[in-house]
């Protein structure tokens, strides 16, 4: 079983190395420019910035800005400033995020509010956001501006609404595909749409490719809340840890919404009052798989990850259009 895992993930990680080897040229001039518009005269900020450089993730985002220029005309100046843009961006809410969660790890290092406390650790993720909408202002890239001050916006948008909607633990899936949207969708979408918008696209072809990128977002935290429960069924092992964080997922609102009453509120009793109990959190695992929450959700999952595929037909075949069909198979088949 050890073993098994071990070579899926493995296979999954050297996917995305694949998919990174079309663009990787670019992606080294990015890690450039980066670096540079993070840069600060203030040692203590020039420290910090430093730290976040040496953990960057997977740099999925890049990624997409990237291939979505290259399908759309090509990669241009404008796409690197494009890609800090947005890289800056999405550091800023994760430092925020992780001040917000209490977080105290992130990519397997301490969080910046661990090491710095929360009052430098919000002032950074400012700092990181005055930078990004500095380097398009000082380019008079607007339209890159309009694209990525809309997904601030949404995602912001997205976040209060999960915050109140969950303390009734009673959210309809219309309601949960408004918050992905929103929260998770707003800023793959504005990768693609920015990066087709550096490459000179008509308004059009703007349009599709965020549109491209939200059904992409949506698939993409679909996939994420089937983590818990196919940790569970590998396993055995409840961790449940959006249960725990009393967060409504896609296979869990599906059961609620396919119970009795009473079954209903014991669920949200649980999840209320005794999301620490494995026991009990195995139970509503048991009752999700059940009812067929989870292959409802694959579906789901698989139905949004069609429609993003289907929109890439329009667009000449080249082997940047190649990597970013293999980028979405990826969001959905990753394993962490």
């Amino acid at each position: 079983m050890g073993l098994q895992k071990s070579c899926s993930f493995e296979g999954s990680m050297s996917k995305l190395t694949e998919i990174k080897s079309t663009v990787q040229d670019e992606l080294k001039i990015f890690d450039k420019h980066f670096k540079s518009s993070m840069k600060s005269s203030l040692p203590l900020l020039d420290k910090i910035t430093r730290f976040i450089v040496k953990r960057k993730g997977k740099q999925m985002r890049p990624i997409f800005v990237f291939l979505s220029a290259n399908i759309c005309g090509g990669i241009h100046e404008k796409t690197y400033r494009a890609a800090s843009l947005i890289e800056l961006l999405h550091t800023a809410t994760l430092v925020h995020d992780d001040v917000v969660d209490d977080s105290n790890e992130r990519r397997g290092f301490f969080s910046l509010n661990v090491l710095w406390k929360n009052k430098i650790a919000v002032l950074v993720g400012d700092y990181l956001l005055s930078k990004g909408l500095f380097v398009a202002l000082e380019n008079k890239d607007y339209n890159l501006l309009e694209i990525v001050s809309n997904a601030v916006k949404e995602m912001s948008e997205g976040e209060l609404l999960q915050i109140e909607k969950a303390r009734k633990l009673n959210i309809k899936e219309n309601i949960y595909f408004d918050i992905i949207r929103k929260k998770t969708a707003s800023l793959i979408a504005s990768c693609c749409a920015s990066g087709a918008a550096s490459a000179g696209a008509d308004k059009k072809t703007i349009e599709k490719m965020h549109l491209f990128g939200e059904y992409v977002g949506i698939s993409f935290q679909i996939k994420d809340d089937l983590f818990d429960y196919e940790k569970f069924n590998e396993t055995g092992k409840p961790s449940a840890i959006d249960i725990k964080e009393q967060k409504m997922t896609l296979p869990l609102i599906y059961m609620l919404n396919n119970t009795t009453f009473s079954e209903k509120r014991k669920i949200i009793n649980i999840i209320k009052n005794h999301n620490n109990n494995r026991e009990k959190i195995a139970e509503v695992i048991r009752k999700v798989n059940e009812s067929g929450g989870i292959e409802y959700t694959k579906n789901k999952m698989l139905e949004y990850r069609e429609k993003a595929l289907t929109l890439l037909d329009d667009f000449s075949d080249s082997p940047s259009k190649s990597a970013l069909k293999e980028l979405v198979i990826y969001t959905t088949e990753r394993k962490k």
